[in-house]
């Protein structure tokens, strides 16, 4: 039986009886689950402390795979440290985030590691959890969004904002989330030996009992285990003492929750820092809101908030028929962030790169921005976007030298020759109706 098979095994355990817990899962991480994850990993990615590159690293592969799991076997394997990326925070000028890079074996282990947890974990999972799933995504947690709205009663959502999530989970509060169901005390050690790894920082070893680092191929399984168990269950189990209907949708630390009832949304906006609290996470206060939703009161003529989810602003309009219904548009923070990326791509590369170079790269990165934020509802926002960042490739295209390049008309003909993406749906967000 292939190891695959043997996972999907553990996967309807753990899907048949929710309780369920796994004794003996190390076996698991074998050559077949090593070599297959280094076959997936991307070999333009950069190389971690050591070094070492994908290329070079199989030269001797099977020798080298070999010697990793006799470590691994004899608990003698060790991840290295971290090495931390400081990378620029999208719209937020000065700002880094930073970013982990592992070392190739170390990747090749925490990917075993990720199949063993999705196998046990993907089937406890909420429906409202959407982020680093398997057929699941940014739009089918819009998606549900909305059709939830459309079909549920509403009338106040929480707009929840963690404060620094992934680098606040504690290491001890996840251990012990993870013992709940995992027995196997060899496979939990090598988790605890991985968060013991530490980040490399400016030449500077840092070792801390809290966070995961982003860019771990290990990081948004453990995470959502953490978020699962201190925000969706939570959720689950507060229900029955609402008034009315609750539901959360939670795509990695981007949380909003539905309430049927105000004064239950007041009652969990107000309980929610001290549940965050006892696991050591904390709300972004400022950021936190509360907002008035409801299409009753729409219909009753009285004006209703929006919030935002996912780059996506959520507000209530009308279709052609005068239906109340929930839509959707780019967030106007999105869409500067986004036209000042745009800008300061092209102030930084307009001399640097070849014309034909340059614009391949901009109708790559308006193709990305339509692929992502072209639903239904939303089609004149993605224009608007299309129409300004062309306007500002063109400005500064023009300030290459103290001549101009182009005119307007030189430009459009330019673009007749290169033509740009057209903006349509791609991700429709209701079913077409079945021609009879």
């Amino acid at each position: 039986m292939s190891t695959a098979t043997k996972l999907k095994r553990i996967a309807m355990l753990s899907a048949g009886d929710l309780k369920k817990t796994f004794a003996c899962i190390m076996h698991h991480i074998n050559l077949e689950t090593l070599w297959k994850n280094f076959d997936q990993l991307d070999p333009n990615k950069a190389v971690g402390i050591d070094g070492v590159s994908k290329k070079e690293y199989k030269q001797n592969l099977i020798p080298n795979l070999d010697d990793l799991l006799t470590r691994m076997k004899n608990m003698a394997y060790i991840p290295l440290p971290v090495k931390e990326a400081l990378i620029p925070k999208e719209g937020q000028p000065g700002k880094l985030r930073p970013l982990g890079i592992s070392v190739i074996e170390d990747k090749i282990v925490q990917g075993a590691f990720r199949e063993v947890l999705e196998a046990i974990y993907e089937p406890t999972f909420l429906d409202g959890s959407h982020g680093f799933r398997p057929k699941r995504s940014c739009h089918t947690a819009v998606k549900a969004v909305r059709e939830y709205l459309l079909n549920n009663p509403v009338e106040t959502v929480i707009d929840i904002d963690l404060k620094n999530f992934f680098g606040t989970i504690d290491h001890k509060i996840l251990e012990g989330f993870l013992r709940e169901k995992i027995k196997d005390d060899r496979f939990i050690r090598y988790i605890i030996r991985m968060f013991k790894a530490g980040v490399l920082s400016k030449e500077e070893l840092i070792v801390d009992d809290r966070g995961v680092p982003q860019g771990s191929i290990c990081s948004p399984i453990l995470s959502n285990i953490f978020a699962h168990k201190v925000l969706d269950e939570w959720v689950e189990m507060i229900q029955p003492h609402c008034k009315g209907q609750v539901k959360l949708f939670r795509y990695a630390d981007d949380v909003i929750i539905c309430c049927a009832d105000e004064s239950d949304a007041m009652r969990i906006r107000n309980t929610l820092p001290k549940r965050l609290a006892k696991y050591k996470l904390e709300l972004n206060e400022e950021k936190t809101k509360m907002v008035p939703f409801s299409r009753r009161k729409v219909d009753q003529g009285q004006p209703q908030g929006t919030f935002d989810f996912l780059g996506f602003t959520f507000y209530w309009g009308k279709t052609r028929g005068g239906k109340t219904v929930p839509k959707l548009k780019t967030s106007s923070k999105t869409m500067k962030r986004k036209l000042a990326n745009v800008k300061a791509w092209v102030k930084t590369n307009r001399s640097k790169i070849k014309l034909n170079d340059l614009w391949k790269t901009f109708v790559s990165k308006l193709r990305g921005h339509i692929q992502y934020y072209s639903v239904s509802f939303n089609i004149h926002s993605v224009q608007c976007f299309c129409r300004e960042a062309t306007r500002i490739v063109f400005n500064w295209l023009n300030r290459r030298s103290q001549k101009k390049s182009f005119t307007w008309d030189k430009f459009k003909k330019f673009i007749e020759r290169n033509p740009l993406p057209v903006a349509r749906v791609c991700h429709p967000l209701f079913a077409k109706p079945q021609r009879k």
